[in-house]
């Protein structure tokens, strides 16, 4: 109960630390006042099946999502197509992952083309489903990940990933190369495990562990 407890706690703490954090910095709210379509939920069946296709189909292509360039041939970023994409369906997985991936290859916090910052873009899709452990991941990759180094910061948002995704293989390889980077071995090779028992292909993180010499076992 008690271990329940303190996820509930971190959670709502988060959750009110991130909204008030998107307000002030002028991330506004998932609701939409501008009469544009949506928001909707990219975890709700319904709204996937009747309503996502739209989005896809218009503003979400191969193209788009492979950072390739905008819907239309003749725009240069993907930044507007992302955009509209996550007015429509704020926690709409894959979409944050491609304006991750937009920030990193412009090396830009608001890419070309974009509404907002790639974090305000995050924080409105936690605003907007807060018990959405994808979003949490996508959230905890970004802060982990290589050029932004705020390790520290990735592990309340891939603790409660942990606790609403349950068993997850991408996500215990994200979380070992964490605490990889933090140097807290035993913790690495643990979600290591977890991710290899879980069928995940890549053997970097072993690797890793292996040249560290901090892995034990096959």
């Amino acid at each position: 109960m008690l271990k329940i407890y303190r996820i509930a706690l971190t959670s709502a703490l988060l959750i009110h630390s991130l909204s008030g954090m998107a307000d002030m910095i002028g991330c506004g709210t998932p609701a939409r006042t501008d009469g544009g379509y949506g928001p909707y939920d990219y975890t709700d069946p319904t709204h996937y099946r009747e309503k996502l296709p739209v989005v896809n189909n218009y503003h979400f292509s191969p193209r788009v999502e492979n950072l390739i360039g905008g819907q239309n041939d003749n725009v240069a970023s993907a930044g507007g197509d992302l955009s509209y994409t996550l007015m429509a369906f704020p926690n709409h997985h894959r979409a944050l992952a491609a304006m991750v991936r937009l920030s990193m290859k412009e090396n830009k916090p608001k890419p070309y083309g974009s509404k907002y910052s790639i974090e305000c873009w995050l924080d409105r899709a936690i605003q907007w489903r807060p018990q959405d452990g994808t979003v949490r991941m996508v959230y905890g990759n970004y802060l982990a990940s290589p050029k932004i180094k705020r390790y520290k910061e990735a592990i309340p948002h891939y603790d409660l990933a942990e606790s609403l995704l349950k068993n997850n293989p991408n996500l215990f390889y994200n979380m070992g190369l964490l605490y990889f980077n933090l140097k807290d071995y035993p913790k690495a090779r643990s979600y290591a495990k977890k991710a290899y028992a879980g069928g995940f292909p890549l053997a970097g993180l072993k690797d890793l562990l292996v040249k560290a010499g901090q892995w034990e076992g096959q």
